[in-house]
């Protein structure tokens, strides 16, 4: 169900929920519009919500951090605080290492039967929609995504996706293996033991369910580092996994900074597997840490750049909208963002003028507004990356099509920006820019396009539009992708692996292959007393 309502999104303003109504009715709706965008409302609405956790999570209990120290998470639609937050050090990611380790070595969960692990994993995700639209609320107030994206399809998600592991759990088993010779021999499947994960802010709940979701089906305990950008919701759903009766220790939840917290974890010696999701520069970071301490095993979700392919027999008003909705879906900030999009030479001039319309009429403002299609960006410092890559766009001959400025005075709201004559080197054309730009590029047969649009570091996922089954087959086996979207985008279901080739990661999350990541493989060898009976 969750991938059939972000399907509905590409054709569609977002509508809202009677829920969503209901929490807004009454509230400051007032918005200007210039060059048929939206303009932000420069009194935000009210979050219809309460922060109540801010500490750090160890060992089942909110506690402060060692140092005492809190640092503010900001509202991005104003730049100001909305609480402070525990910061968690080397010396908290200790502590909670400690508490999962004993979870792990001494206590029940990985013990317990999977049935019972399966059945507090179905609690949980019934908790999470019982408080669906408090949990969206404070993922909206604290990362900036429209109210009704959160409520509707985003915290849906994460129950369907804790769902589908709570039923894995009593499904990971291993086999009888023959042997040539009189032996009896079996593989166990085993936790891998206390896992490290590290997640971003821009799809914090999702997330946070593609992490824990496998770690805690195969018996696993976590240490989880929250992006310091959106510590809130996180926090929030672990008290209600705690609440459908996870044992202390088993999940514990650290907010602080990557160079500090993020850097303890994945250095540390007691940590047996670590995941990350992030940017491909912190990754190498990771991944080298993690090298020099225990060899433990990384899977990285990374970077990407990923072309979406326009054939020229495509219905052009149909691929406009997906198009749009592959780049400028949640304000751009998607790793699998459809960045650079390739038309053919004989439909672009139609694509390129009806891309332009569409970009100006998106509905940019408060995220917790009723029809707001974008809200701001993460903080200041994403702002002002897009500003300069926006910038570099111009000054390198690109055509700005639409957009391009700054939407307001408070917050960090940008213009849905559209930019054709792209050039292959352009920065904009090979740099993640993880923000509401749409690079417009021709090309004008397969060959070519398949050998641009392979012409990156990246390899996260790629876009393909098109009536013919010979162009589907030719480029979903030529491109160098983890992900080949054929007219649609953007679909994750939560059996659909994701992941990427090249310097967009290593491993793959979500379904049946996500599993492996927590598992150990054991060999039980027996010999057999009476070979006659074999």
């Amino acid at each position: 169900m969750a991938t059939r309502r972000i399907s509905s999104l590409i054709s569609r303003s977002f509508s809202s929920s009677s829920a969503a109504a209901l929490l807004l009715q009454g509230r400051n709706s007032r918005s200007i519009r210039r060059f048929g965008t939206a303009v932000a409302a420069e009194e935000p609405i009210t979050p219809p919500v309460k922060v109540e956790h801010t500490q750090l999570l160890i060992n089942g209990q909110f506690v402060d951090s060692a140092s005492g120290k809190t640092f503010p998470t900001l509202d991005p639609r104003t730049g100001e605080v909305i609480a402070h937050v525990a910061e968690g050090d080397s010396e908290d990611i200790n502590r909670a290492v400690s508490a999962a380790r004993k979870a792990f070595d001494e206590g029940p969960w990985p013990k317990m039967t999977a049935y019972e692990r399966s059945r507090i994993l179905l609690r949980f995700a019934d908790l999470i929609e019982k408080h669906n639209d408090e949990i969206a609320a404070l993922e909206t107030w604290d990362n900036g995504k429209p109210f009704e994206q959160a409520a509707e399809v985003e915290v849906p998600m994460l129950a369907r996706l804790i769902r589908y592991y709570a039923g894995w759990a009593d499904k990971i088993h291993g086999l009888t293996v023959p042997a040539d010779g009189p032996y009896h021999v079996q593989t166990l499947h085993e936790p891998i033991g206390v896992a490290g994960q590290i997640i971003p802010w821009n799809f914090p709940l999702l997330m946070y369910a593609w992490k824990i979701g496998p770690a805690l089906a195969c018996g696993n305990a976590i240490v989880l580092k929250t992006a310091e950008q959106t510590p809130l919701s996180a926090l929030y759903v672990s008290k209600l996994l705690y609440e459908a009766g996870l044992p202390a220790g088993v999940l514990n939840v650290v907010s602080g900074f990557g160079p500090i917290a993020g850097a303890a974890l994945a250095s540390h010696m007691d940590v047996d597997k670590l995941a990350f999701t992030g940017s491909t520069a912190t990754g190498k970071i990771v991944l080298e840490l993690s090298s020099k301490s225990n060899l433990k095993p990384v899977t990285l979700e990374l970077g990407g750049k990923s072309p979406f392919i326009i054939c020229e027999d495509a219905d052009v008003d149909q691929a406009v909208e997906l198009a749009h909705f592959a780049l400028f879906f949640n304000q751009g900030q998607c790793c699998c963002a459809g960045s650079r999009t390739f038309v053919h030479e004989r439909v672009y001039d139609e694509f390129v003028e009806k891309a332009k319309a569409r970009a100006l009429k998106r509905v940019v403002g408060d995220p917790f507004k009723k029809g707001v299609e974008q809200g701001p960006q993460i903080d200041l410092e994403q702002f002002e990356k897009i500003m300069k890559f926006i910038k570099s766009g111009i000054e390198s001959g690109a055509t700005l099509e639409s957009g391009g400025e700054r939407l307001g005075s408070k917050g960090y709201y940008i213009q849905p920006t559209v930019f054709s004559d792209v050039k292959d080197g352009m920065a904009i054309a090979t740099e993640e820019i993880f923000g509401p730009v749409q690079s417009i590029l021709k090309f004008n047969d397969l060959d070519e396009v398949i050998r641009r649009a392979n012409a990156t570091r990246y390899g996260l996922a790629a876009g393909v539009f098109t009536k013919s089954l010979d162009n589907t087959n030719t480029l979903t086996r030529a491109l160098k992708a983890g992900t080949v979207w054929v007219n649609c985008f953007d679909i994750f279901d939560a059996a659909i692996p994701f992941g990427g080739y090249k310097m967009s990661g290593q491993g793959r999350e979500k379904g049946i292959y996500s599993l492996q990541n927590y598992l150990q493989v054991k060999a039980v060898v027996t010999p057999l007393k009476n070979p006659a009976w074999l």
